[in-house]
């Protein structure tokens, strides 16, 4: 039996392009804390889907069998990356990479 089998390993985060203005949507490892998600943008800053929350916050996302309208923000506090990336290591032993909350809206 898969380590998965009760928590999706993925979370499918939907952002509006900056140049574009379309949709985009990726597959993406999370961890949940505190009551929102977080994810770590291996390519930092450089990341499309995290210039795309940069410039418009508001994003959908699907995880663990539901879907949530929500906003996006890169992590500052220092507790908080250290917590995330404790969770990130043990779950998918990684966390190299600039850390990002979605919190659902509504």
């Amino acid at each position: 039996m898969s380590k998965w089998t009760y928590k999706a390993e993925f979370l499918y985060l939907t952002t509006t392009g900056w140049k574009s203005g379309q949709p985009h949507e990726i597959e993406i490892w999370y961890v949940a804390h505190e009551g929102c998600y977080y994810l770590c943008a291996g390519g930092r800053e450089t990341s499309h889907w995290v210039q795309n929350i940069q410039r418009e916050s508001r994003v959908r996302f699907r995880v663990e069998g539901k879907e949530y309208d929500g906003r996006g923000l890169v992590v500052e506090d220092e507790a908080v990356v250290t917590r995330v990336r404790a969770l990130f290591d043990s779950k998918y032993r990684w966390s190299d990479g600039l850390l990002v909350q979605l919190c659902a809206t509504g």
